[in-house]
């Protein structure tokens, strides 16, 4: 029987701790590449050691060479640079453009029958250019977004509220960054929906909160940014593949008429199983959620407009 394969590109601190979650869960091989030969050797190094104590066998590999990458199930990316001081956002843009585009192009050569998630940012446009890049069907392209945003705001939530995190179900749709679109009217504690445990004032400062999540964390780290929770929900994501769950998670897909978006790689509710994205799922809006979302998709738009110009 031909044993999973996953790979995971770029092995800084999200694709590092992404091959620890994974490795953990020891359903497939897992493949660590970066540039930097070295890095992605000795932290599998690492990780083989702990293998021992904490009692998993996962076959891993550390490499800066795509050929180790062949034939893969799953393709986690997360190479990219952050933004630097002076650094401008079509700079920024057009640094991590090349490197996506680069990847993508490596990955699909050895393993053209491989799901692609996408961590890198701007992270809805560098799902746009995984996608255009490869030519897969879009039910093989996907950005880790919604889920990750969603787990913040569950976070807050439950710190709120002070219950567990387990009692409480969270949606946050659009674009992954200032202008996402938290639900609170499709956020559950124990079914009990969360506008009737919240005033409006306590709702309204958790879904800023949570749109200013990652930038609270760089804020604090000072020099770098989130990694834990990132990698906890590309590991979610890839579980609900891997093992074909059926599980619906908020992801960057590409809508092709879904939600009134067409052509356009925005954070939706989707069915993750073994076929990638098995289901977009369509939920009512109201007038003022479906302006914010439109709003949302508006800016990611933009971004893709300058993507286009740059490939």
């Amino acid at each position: 029987m031909k044993k999973s394969k996953i790979t995971i590109v770029g092995a800084g601190q999200v694709g590092g701790t992404t091959a620890q979650r994974l490795a953990e869960k020891e359903f497939a091989d897992i493949v660590l590449l970066d540039i930097q030969p070295d890095l992605p050797r000795g932290k599998v190094l690492d990780l083989l050691e702990s293998g021992p104590i904490y009692g998993y066998d996962t076959r891993l590999t550390g490499t800066a060479n795509y050929e180790e990458t062949a034939n893969s199930d799953i393709v986690v990316i997360t190479s990219g640079v952050p933004r630097k001081p002076g650094m401008s956002r079509d700079d920024l843009l057009r640094v991590n453009v090349g490197i996506v585009k680069t990847v993508t192009e490596q990955v699909v050569q050895r393993s053209p029958e491989a799901i692609l998630i996408v961590v890198s940012n701007p992270l809805d446009a560098m799902t746009y250019v995984a996608h255009r890049v490869s030519r897969f069907p879009r039910e093989r392209v996907l950005g880790m977004a919604g889920a990750l945003d969603s787990a913040r705001f569950r976070a807050f939530i439950s710190m709120e509220l002070g219950v567990s995190v387990e009692n409480i179900h969270a949606f946050v749709l659009g674009g992954h960054g200032d202008s996402m679109v938290p639900l609170p009217r499709y956020t559950t504690v124990a079914g009990i929906p969360l506008t009737e445990l919240l005033p409006k004032e306590r709702l309204d400062a958790l879904i800023q909160r949570t749109r200013d999540g990652g930038a609270e964390i760089v804020k604090l780290f000072k020099t770098g940014s989130a990694f834990y929770a990132p990698s906890a929900a590309v590991a979610e994501m890839v579980e609900a593949i891997m093992k074909d769950k059926k599980k619906i998670l908020p992801c960057a897909v590409l809508c092709q008429g879904e939600y009134k978006i067409d052509n356009l790689f925005v954070g939706v509710p989707v069915k993750l199983g073994q076929g990638g994205i098995e289901e977009i799922i369509q939920i009512q809006l109201t007038p003022e959620e479906e302006a914010n979302f439109r709003r949302s998709a508006a800016a990611v738009r933009e971004l893709c407009q300058s993507v286009d110009k740059m490939i």
